[in-house]
């Protein structure tokens, strides 16, 4: 299997059980794995053979910034469904940490969702 990662990307958005936790954007800390078949990309060199980095980016981004969840597993939950749309895409793989909660430590939560088939 080969994958494609993005790691530590810094999200905000309005997450979080209680609703001062959602009145104002905190920061969150994303890395994703990708599980994809990369050879057709690597032996013709083309963008359009795997997996472009960007519109994972932009599609993580799109989801922290226009939606509000309460819990960290269902923000997770949602976004490897979106990203899971791509069928090229054979598992996700998804941390989510929430910083500046805690003075000591920092929370989060990891899902591995595969594509059903």
């Amino acid at each position: 299997m080969d994958y494609i990662h993005i790691d530590d990307l810094r999200v905000s958005g309005n997450h979080g059980v209680g609703e001062e936790e959602r009145a104002k954007p905190q920061e969150f800390l994303i890395s994703v794995r990708l599980g994809a078949d990369t050879r057709k990309a690597a032996g013709s060199g083309q963008l359009e053979d795997t997996i472009d980095y960007h519109d994972t980016l932009k599609l993580i981004e799109h989801v922290f910034e226009n939606t509000s969840h309460s819990l960290l597993e269902t923000l997770a939950e949602h976004i490897a469904a979106e990203i899971l749309q791509d069928k090229r895409v054979s598992s996700v793989e998804l941390t989510i940490k929430k910083t500046g909660v805690w003075r000591n430590g920092i929370p989060g939560v990891t899902i591995l969702r595969e594509q059903v088939r």
